[in-house]
C-alpha cells in the first residue's frame, strides 16, 4: 500500500495588496507541488473569514481549522514589518491550538531590505513553539524582495532554488519524522 501524501499548505501571513510576499509564496507552493509525496496549497490569509472582535478558538475559521488539523506541516511566508512579523498572522494562528501539535514548521521570511525577514523570524519562532509546532533548522530569507521577481511574479534569481530545496528536504524529513510518532509512539 503506498504512503498517503503528506499534505504541506503555505500560508501567505499578510494581508497588504500587492505584497511582495505573495511572489515567495506561490514560489515556495510550486516547489511544493514538484514533489510527489506533496499535496499542497496555498492559503492567503487575506481569505479568511475571521473574525477581529475577539481571540483564540473563539474565532476559529472551520475551513481553515480542518485544513490544519490535517496539515503535516506547514511553510509560513512572513514579510518583516518594523522588525516584527504581521499581527493578523498571529491572529490567524491563534485561531487554532490542538490543530497544530506536533507538526512541522518553516519559514521563509520576506523583506524590501537586506536582512530577507530575519529579525520577524526571530519574534516568530518563539510563538510557534508554544503553539506546538515544531521549527526546522533551517529558514528562506527573500531579501530585497522587489529585485527578485520580475512582473509577473517569477524568480529572477535561481540562486535560491538550492536553498529552497535545502530548506524543503529539511521539512519534508521532519514533516514524515513527526507523523510516524504521532501516529505511532504514546505520550504516556
Amino acid at each position: 500500500m503506498a504512503e498517503r501524501p503528506l499534505y504541506i499548505p503555505v500560508i501567505l501571513g499578510t494581508v497588504r495588496k500587492g505584497c511582495l510576499s505573495a511572489n515567495a509564496a506561490r514560489l515556495l507552493t510550486d516547489e511544493l507541488a514538484k514533489r510527489s509525496s506533496v499535496e499542497t496549497e496555498l492559503i492567503d490569509i487575506a481569505k479568511l473569514r475571521l473574525r477581529t472582535d475577539d481571540a483564540g478558538q473563539a474565532i476559529k475559521d472551520p475551513d481553515f481549522a480542518t485544513r490544519m488539523e490535517r496539515a503535516d506541516a506547514l511553510v509560513i511566508v512572513s514579510p518583516e514589518y518594523n522588525h516584527g512579523y504581521s499581527g493578523l498572522l498571529k491572529h490567524v494562528l491563534d485561531s487554532c491550538l490542538e490543530e497544530y501539535i506536533h507538526k512541522a514548521v518553516g519559514i521563509a521570511g520576506v523583506s524590501a531590505g537586506p536582512f530577507g525577514g530575519t529579525r520577524g523570524i526571530q519574534d516568530l519562532l518563539p510563538v510557534l513553539r508554544e503553539l506546538g509546532l515544531v521549527t526546522i533548522f533551517w529558514d528562506v530569507n527573500f531579501s530585497n524582495a522587489g529585485k527578485l521577481f520580475d512582473d509577473e511574479g517569477d524568480l529572477l534569481d535561481n540562486s535560491f532554488l538550492p536553498r529552497i530545496d535545502k530548506f524543503l528536504k529539511e521539512l519534508i524529513w521532519m514533516a514524515k519524522t513527526l507523523r510516524y510518532g504521532r501516529e505511532h509512539i504514546s505520550l504516556e
